[in-house]
This record gives structure tokens, C-alpha cells and sequence, in this order.
């Protein structure tokens, strides 16, 4: 792949796939959700390799660190060589075990929970809601 020597960052972060589109990475950046040492950058930026950028995406937050420039976007497993994701682990692993809670749904049309029914919900929830101290309780 041909590396240039200048390039924005809203192109480097659409390039390295971590925005779907150049104007999202764009419009993050404008919004704030893009830092180089803890300060805000244009999509005007350039970036230069060895720098260090923290990128928020929602709740996702990933600290990356430049080692290639690439111009144009490629496939995902060309583009994890141009750079490094420094994200501490324990970040990594809350965000991943955040959807792993129990979903609670009921059928649409079914009404309202009978008495039996509200009693295996809570049971289902094992507390996972409210703080588990008062299951316990009622438990002994």
C-alpha cells in the first residue's frame, strides 16, 4: 500500500475502519470525541506516526497509537497494521461483559404479568436489579 507523508485524521480514522464513513470520523472529531493528549483535534489534523489519539464511539472508548499511514481505506485485516490499540484491558472487558445482563421481554399482546408470573420474573432476576442484600434476607 503507497504511504503519504500528510494526512488528516478524519481520513486515517475512516481508513483504519474505526468509523464507518469519513464524515462520521469527521463529525466526531468536530463533536469532541477525538483527543490528543487530552485536547481536541480538527478533522483538519495531521497525523504523524507515534501519535496517540483517544477515540470515544458511544460508550466504546479505544486509546490508538499511529504506526502507518494509510491513504485509502482496505479490508480489516490490512488495516490493523497501521496502527496499535493501547485500550487498557479491564475497559475492554466491561464493555464486552456489559451485554451479557438478562434481557427481559414479554410478548407484545400477552397483557399484564399475573401474580405467578411477576413472582418467576423476580425469581429470574435473582436480584440482579435491586441490591441482592434483601433477597437474602428474606431467604433465612
Amino acid at each position: 500500500m503507497p504511504e503519504k507523508e500528510k494526512l488528516r485524521i478524519d481520513k486515517y480514522l475512516w481508513a483504519i475502519r474505526l468509523f464507518k464513513t469519513r464524515t462520521l470520523a469527521a463529525d466526531a472529531c468536530k463533536a469532541g470525541r477525538v483527543k490528543k493528549d487530552g485536547a481536541n483535534i480538527k478533522p483538519s489534523y495531521e497525523v504523524k506516526i507515534g501519535d496517540t489519539f483517544q477515540v470515544s464511539k458511544g460508550i466504546e472508548r479505544k486509546v490508538v497509537k499511529v504506526t502507518g499511514l494509510l491513504e485509502n481505506r482496505t479490508d480489516a485485516k490490512t488495516a490493523v497494521n497501521f496502527y496499535e490499540d493501547l485500550t487498557p484491558v479491564q475497559e475492554t472487558h466491561a464493555f464486552k461483559s456489559m451485554f451479557h445482563a438478562p434481557v427481559l421481554r414479554r410478548d407484545r399482546g400477552t397483557g399484564r404479568p399475573t401474580k405467578r408470573d411477576r413472582r418467576e420474573i423476580d425469581d429470574l432476576q435473582g436480584g440482579f436489579f435491586e441490591g441482592g442484600e434483601e433477597k437474602e434476607e428474606k431467604q433465612e
